[in-house]
């Protein structure tokens, strides 16, 4: 959305933990500071939930929302990298979706996603 100069206004993200918060931190994705001042850097085991979205307000919102683990990549001499392993895998409604207006990037994401979708439900 970033990249066709659109906002969605909101976190991408929260934590994910046991006490069944709707925003239970105290880690999120986000791309200003957390409002109550306290920001947490991710950790390799927190759980973090994906859902980027996009409003218009008085014509429709979109949100797709998926839960994410957040894993060790690997370590160089620049440091070490975390990445992220999608837990929930929901398929998403293609009679929403406008595949004339997708990038070839973004058609093969979806399909890698649609794949893994019926992959991950058969097991």
């Amino acid at each position: 959305m970033w990249e066709e100069g659109d906002d969605y206004k909101c976190g991408t993200g929260h934590g994910i933990g046991y006490m069944l918060s709707v925003h239970e931190g105290p880690h999120a994705i986000r791309w200003i500071q957390n409002p109550m001042g306290r920001d947490t850097v991710l950790k390799s085991g927190m759980l973090v939930s994906d859902e980027p979205g996009i409003y218009r307000e008085g014509k429709y919102g979109i949100r797709i929302e998926n839960i994410l683990l957040v894993r060790d990549k690997l370590e160089t001499p620049d440091g070490r990298f975390l990445c992220f392993e999608c837990l929930t895998y929901v398929p998403l409604d293609e009679k929403l979706i406008l595949r004339d207006e997708m990038s070839e990037k973004e058609i093969r994401w979806l399909d890698d996603y649609q794949n893994k979708c019926r992959t991950e439900n058969q097991a």
